[in-house]
């Protein structure tokens, strides 16, 4: 849940290193400036130029000789007037020994000459000059000085041994050193980029667990003192975007050291051994300016548990590269004050010997905002964004349960950019929950239905949104629309007030019956079923399952699981028997929900029309208009103490 947007180091440099680095010491940076850098690109360049300017001074202003006829020439060695000649084959070129003038042009004259010697002559020219002891020379003149041959001659060997010494360069800094040795990593300006704990919010549990890290590294006497040893792992566990890089790098910002940061994708090549030289390299760096951090994101894709001895296949380099980083890891003795930080979404996939003590000490789970969380995130995200007097963060953090740090950060920029779509000055409450639809629901389509599915669609999501205010338990319909978005024709929007972390079996039940509103409804009314009833389906299928065959709700089944997260149900060891009690159960489970769906859509079925005829009038209704149109007080609609989100889109 990044706060802003964080400057990094330059390409250049991190084509060299495959980690990013925050708060270096000034003295890296004073050393690093004393180090003469070759800019390669620069030098290639300047010899590119060179050669192409030379080549057009010399092709433009070098003199060149007189073309002239052989009869010509034939006729100045009759007159005793050539000087010297230089042959080659039938070229000849030569000097004259007094100037004569052009053929075209009497008041200019040459000297140098050059002529073509026909195959068919048959005189004895070279007799002729020694007659008249002309200097005769058998190579001839190819135009230019000493100086100019020399350097045509030898600059593109030049060129093409400085190409393959850059490449070669290249090559090896790509490889995090190589045969010729990569550049160190360039310092970076602590600050302009490093973060705190006021740049992290919602996870105020978290913070306290690292606390101990970030007072360890500025105070460590206070713990050798006692014979405590610091952890020299701590592993961020937990859902994509809940602002576990953020927190490692706030981690390294509040103690006020160097931080190391790079994704476990980046130490992996195809040349074997590079991604464990790598790794060396990481830790080297870090054990030099420490007190440091070093950050692993995604350590899963390295860290996965090895295969065994039998198992077929496997990833050698990301197998040597693993096995490096516990010899680094087991090499600390606790006084380097190098801590290794890591975060995976996996931790359940990540390898025994990885996590076992001694390398990474602690697990912190980073879950989830709750209300109050989400509320302090979306503070932190529009302190420089302009508000509008009616902005309620406390109303928005309760519509956007289940949403991460970075859900919620792009819910404000979501928000932002339709206000700069509207010209206005400042972000209002209603540009927050459009925002919010459009991430949810998606962006709305200029469809037009025929009259006949548009009344389909209304009478669909009529019956979501009166099951949700009829049944005890489900979740405040907070929006029902029959305005096409994304894949879905209708939209019914269902989430609670205030977040829960267990369901039982009246909610979950009283969720299937919600999910089977609108088939329900469509079969009530028009005695048809259609495709619109696809993810519904799919939504009351799921829970029924999920309550069977992973949470005991079911007498027949019994408290047993039966249904693997990540398997098929057969890998668990259970009999054909068992697994078809489970699907008689969890069928047995959606017809009677469907039941009484429809008895309760049937039963009240004036307010269903009503709510249909305020559809099919103004497309969209929120939240209260939906209970007026329905004739229900909204406080006094049964509703659940705490629930979870709930959404039903429907399409073809």
């Amino acid at each position: 849940m990044p706060a802003t947007e964080m400057k990094r180091d330059d390409e250049p440099r991190r084509a060299q290193t495959p980690w990013r680095t925050e708060g270096l010491p000034d003295n890296a940076a004073k050393d690093e400036k004393k180090r003469p850098k070759l800019n390669w690109r620069r030098l290639l360049t300047t010899l590119a130029l060179t050669y192409l300017l030379s080549f057009l001074l010399l092709s433009f202003f070098a003199p060149k000789p007189h073309s002239m006829s052989y009869t010509d020439f034939k006729a100045q060695v009759a007159a005793k007037n050539v000087a010297e000649v230089y042959a080659k084959g039938n070229t000849i070129q030569g000097k004259l020994a007094k100037a004569v003038a052009e053929p075209d042009n009497a008041e200019a004259t040459f000297t140098e000459f050059a002529t073509e010697r026909p195959e068919f002559a048959q005189d004895d020219l070279l007799q002729e000059l020694q007659e008249q002891n002309t200097k005769v020379v058998a190579e001839p003149i190819v135009g230019g000085s000493t100086l100019s041959n020399l350097i045509f001659s030898f600059l593109p060997w030049i060129l093409i041994i400085g190409f393959y010494v850059w490449m070669m360069r290249k090559q090896s800094s790509m490889m995090g050193g190589g045969l010729l040795g990569g550049k160190r990593k360039g310092p970076v300006d602590p600050e302009s980029i490093r973060v705190t704990f006021d740049d992290v919010a919602g996870i105020d549990e978290v913070e306290g667990e690292v606390a101990e890290i970030v007072d360890f590294l500025k105070n460590p006497g206070k713990y050798t003192a006692l014979g405590a040893r610091p952890p020299k792992g701590v592993l961020l566990v937990g859902p994509p975007g809940t602002g576990k890089t953020l927190l490692a790098r706030a981690t390294a910002g509040e103690a006020g050291v160097p931080f190391f940061s790079a994704s476990a994708s980046e130490f992996i090549e195809m040349i074997v051994g590079v991604g464990a030289q790598r790794v060396r390299q990481l830790f080297e760096e870090a054990r030099k300016v420490a007190p440091a951090i070093i950050f692993i994101d995604e350590i899963d894709t390295i860290g996965r548990a090895r295969a065994g001895s039998r198992a077929l296949g496997g990833n050698d380099e990301r197998e040597q590269t693993l096995n490096q980083i516990l010899t680094e890891m087991d090499g600390f003795t606790g006084k380097e004050g190098v801590v290794v930080l890591a975060a995976t979404n996996r931790g359940d996939v990540l390898d025994p010997a990885l996590v076992r003590p001694g390398r990474f000490d602690r697990t912190i789970t980073v879950n989830a905002p709750d209300a109050a969380g989400r509320e302090q995130i979306l503070r932190v995200h529009t302190r420089e964004v302009p508000l509008a007097g009616d902005v309620d963060l406390t109303a928005v953090s309760k519509s956007t349960p289940g949403m991460t740090g970075a859900d919620l950060a792009n819910l404000v920029n979501e928000a932002a950019l339709e206000a700069a779509r509207k010209g206005q000055k400042d972000v209002t409450q209603a540009n927050f929950f459009s925002a919010l639809e459009r991430i949810q629901l998606g962006a709305a389509r200029h469809v037009v239905m025929p009259e006949e599915e548009r009344r389909r669609t209304a009478y669909h999501e009529a019956g979501h949104a009166l099951l949700g205010m009829l049944q005890p338990g489900a979740d405040p319909v907070r929006k029902v629309s029959i305005i096409p978005r994304g894949r879905a024709l209708g939209v019914t929007l269902s989430t609670p007030d205030a977040d829960r972390y267990g369901y039982d079996e009246i909610y979950l039940r009283g969720r299937i019956i919600g999910a089977l509103g609108g088939m329900a409804a469509e079969e009530v009314i028009f005695d048809v079923v259609t495709t619109g009833a696809e993810s519904d389906l799919e939504t009351s299928t799921g829970i029924a399952r999920q309550m069977v065959g992973r949470w005991g709700m079911s007498d027949a089944v019994g408290p047993v699981q039966i249904y693997p997260t990540d398997a098929d149900a057969r890998s668990a060891g259970f009999s054909e028997e068992m697994l078809a009690r489970a699907d008689a159960e969890v069928r047995r489970i959606v017809e009677e929900c469907y039941a009484q769906a429809k008895q309760q859509l049937t039963e009240n079925r004036p307010k269903l029309d009503a709510i249909v005829a305020q559809l099919l009038e103004k497309e969209t209704l929120d939240e209260g208009e939906v209970y007026a149109a329905a004739g229900i007080d909204r406080s006094a609609a049964p509703s659940p103490q705490d629930t979870m989100p709930g959404a039903h889109a429907d399409g073809p």
